[in-house]
Formats: C-alpha cells, sequence, structure tokens
C-alpha cells in the first residue's frame, strides 16, 4: 500500500497549489522508494524520461529568449514595419501566414512557427498595425490566433508521416478497414484547401468591416 503513496502527494500538492512540477517529482520519488527502487535508477528514469520527451520542453528554451526580444522592442518593430507597408491588410497579411503555415505542415515542419513563438511576437503586432483603430484589438489577436491553428490542424495531415494519420489508420485497422497512409494524406488535401478558402473568407470579410469603420 506504500507504492500508493504517490497518489496522495499528488492529491495533496494540487490541493496545496504547489508547484505541479515538484508535485509530481516528489510522487514519482515517493513511489519509487516504496517500491524498493534504487535512487540512482529513479534518477536514471527520470533522465530518460526527459530526454524522450526533450520536444515537449524544448519551449521553455524558446519563450525567455522571445520574452528578450519582445522586452528590446520586437513587436513595436514589427508594427512599424507593417506601418510603413502600403496596401497591407489584417486579411491579407494573415491570408499570407495562413498559406505558410499550411504548405510548412503538409510538409512536416510543424514547429516552424506556432502561438507562442510566431502569433504572439510578430504576426499578431502586425495584424493589429494593419487594423488601426477600426478593429478590437483583441479579436484581431484571437483571429491571429485561429489563422494559425486552422493552418497546422488542416496541412499537417498531408504529410504522410505525421501521427494523426498514422493514429487514423491504426483506428480504422481496428474495425477492418484497411487504408493505405498515402490515401489518407491526399484526401487531406480537398479539406485543407477548403479551410483555406472558408478562413480566407472570413479573413476578407474582416478587411471589409475595417473599411467600413
Amino acid at each position: 500500500m506504500l507504492v500508493l503513496s504517490g497518489i496522495a502527494i499528488i492529491a495533496l500538492g494540487f490541493l496545496l497549489r504547489f508547484n505541479p512540477m515538484l508535485v509530481i517529482a516528489a510522487s514519482a520519488l515517493v513511489t519509487g522508494l516504496a517500491a524498493g527502487i534504487d535512487p540512482l535508477a529513479i534518477l536514471a528514469a527520470f533522465g530518460k524520461a526527459f530526454n524522450d520527451t526533450r520536444y515537449v520542453t524544448a519551449i521553455y528554451i524558446v519563450l525567455p529568449v522571445i520574452g528578450l526580444l519582445e522586452r528590446n522592442g520586437l513587436q513595436a518593430r514589427a508594427r512599424a514595419l507593417v506601418a510603413g507597408l502600403k496596401g497591407l491588410t489584417t486579411g491579407r497579411l494573415l491570408i499570407a501566414y495562413l498559406a505558410f503555415r499550411q504548405i510548412t505542415a503538409a510538409l512536416g515542419l510543424t514547429s516552424v512557427a506556432g502561438p507562442a513563438q510566431t502569433v504572439r511576437p510578430l504576426i499578431a503586432p502586425m495584424a493589429e498595425a494593419a487594423a488601426g483603430e477600426a478593429h478590437d484589438p483583441e479579436k484581431v489577436k484571437a483571429l491571429a490566433a485561429a489563422t494559425d491553428n486552422i493552418g497546422l490542424f488542416f496541412g499537417e495531415d498531408i504529410f504522410i508521416a505525421i501521427g494523426s494519420i498514422l493514429l487514423m489508420k491504426g483506428v480504422l485497422e481496428g474495425y477492418g478497414i484497411i487504408v493505405e497512409p498515402l490515401h489518407l494524406s491526399v484526401w487531406a488535401i480537398p479539406a485543407a484547401v477548403a479551410a483555406f478558402l472558408i478562413h480566407g473568407g472570413r479573413l476578407l470579410w474582416l478587411d471589409r468591416r475595417v473599411r467600413r469603420g
């Protein structure tokens, strides 16, 4: 029963609002010791888990860099750049970003851009500057984030080796339906095109409302 003490530590730690990472680490440590595992073996397991999922923790390295860039005027420079481009509208800017996001995701480059590293420091400020004071800045930010999500969601399924394609293949095989990953990727193209046209239409409609004031 001592092995289950880790569950009590998690419940108590979350109840007292301690740092979730520390609570989980303490729970794993106590559970390992209660099970009679050598402390060095527990430490080795932590290291292996971190190494196997290092792509998840890579964002903690990127975020401080983005924070420093923002503190030193990255968003202001992005707004100034847009202000100097004549004819650039919020809709046109986000449509270009949508195309970029879909194409790179379709090539398997899903980490090239994203909400934290691209939308917040660059795309959202540029979209706000293009819209000016004619539109709610919070709505512009939300639309910029939605553009990133739509581009990634409908673009990544075109890449044959993405996890979602393999998941769909496995689920279908469980029901006796044999489908090749290439076929799933090909049929994801019409959905991606439809998503681009529909969301692109929404963005152009935003430009129309901005012009009306």
